[in-house]
């Protein structure tokens, strides 16, 4: 088993934690850094794992072998380039920081440096998450293979091609949730004003959507298949996708996730443009 650093705490730290120690990974290989001392303490004795201020980062991480950069986006520069002369051993870093791109990371911790970029999304505290995975050439296969297991141990795991589909993985996954948490509140909403008390409402919308994606998870059809074996001709469904097609829901959706690629793209330009704090 590798040594496991986590730079930060927080909560998609925690999940990490958590899943990769389900997974049979001793608490015993994995430090956390984390400025918080009360979030340590939580940490050492939710999981039993090792922790250490801030101020340790870049000693602990000259004994790792796998370093996940689990921290803000915006402190990330100072972070980063507080590390960059523990690095002489090759560890693989995985950064989970949304828009900053494997340019900005290599010139604050070294061109050199073995990089995986993560982005994953907030059903990983519940182990149901879906990460997109981006590996710069300097990644092994061995540490490629290590960077997966991770990830996988919250949910799935996917890899991309090119750095730039990491923002269209923004755009699905990482602000999808979004998405169905708006569409249950707007059926909810409307159930209501049909007059469906609000907990009958809430409790349905939401147990409709778990169980629509359990079907997609589990029934082998592809959503396509899955939504026509539920339109009967000439029924309520087929009235209802009939609506949301003349309102032209597929170009609403195709807009909003173009504007979301397209935000992920400037946070890399603004982040990626960040200076170290003096």
């Amino acid at each position: 088993m590798h040594s496991l650093l986590f730079i930060g705490g927080g909560n998609m730290a925690r999940s990490l934690i958590g899943g990769v120690i389900a997974g049979g990974h001793p608490p015993a290989q994995i430090t956390v850094c984390e400025p918080n001392e009360a979030a340590r303490q939580a940490l050492a004795a939710d999981f039993g794992v090792s922790v250490a201020s801030e101020r340790e980062s870049a000693r602990c991480a000259a004994a790792a072998e796998v370093i996940v950069l689990a921290v803000k986006p915006q402190v990330m520069a100072a972070v980063a380039s507080g590390l960059s002369g523990s690095l002489g051993h090759r560890p693989l870093v995985i950064s989970i920081a949304a828009g900053i791109d494997c340019a900005a990371l290599g010139g604050w911790l070294g061109a050199q440096t073995a990089l995986v970029r993560a982005m994953p999304n907030t059903p990983a505290l519940l182990c149901q998450g879906s990460t997109g995975l981006f590996a710069s050439a300097a990644v092994s296969a061995p540490q490629r293979a290590a960077a997966e297991q991770l990830f996988a141990a919250i949910g799935t795991a996917q890899w991309v091609a090119e750095e730039a589909l990491i923002d269209t993985v923004t755009a699905l996954s990482g602000s999808g949730p979004a998405y169905f948490f708006l569409l249950i509140e707007l059926m909810q909403k409307v159930a209501e004003e049909m007059g469906l008390p609000a907990d009958v409402a809430g409790q349905l919308a939401v147990q409709t959507a778990r169980g629509a994606a359990s079907m997609a998870v589990e029934s082998g059809d592809s959503a396509a298949e899955l939504r026509a074996k539920v339109t009967s001709p000439a029924g309520t469904t087929e009235r209802a996708l009939a609506i949301f097609a003349e309102h032209n829901i597929e170009q609403i959706v195709r807009e909003a996730m173009l504007g979301a690629a397209a935000r992920s793209a400037e946070m890399a330009a603004e982040l990626g443009a960040a200076t170290p704090n003096p």
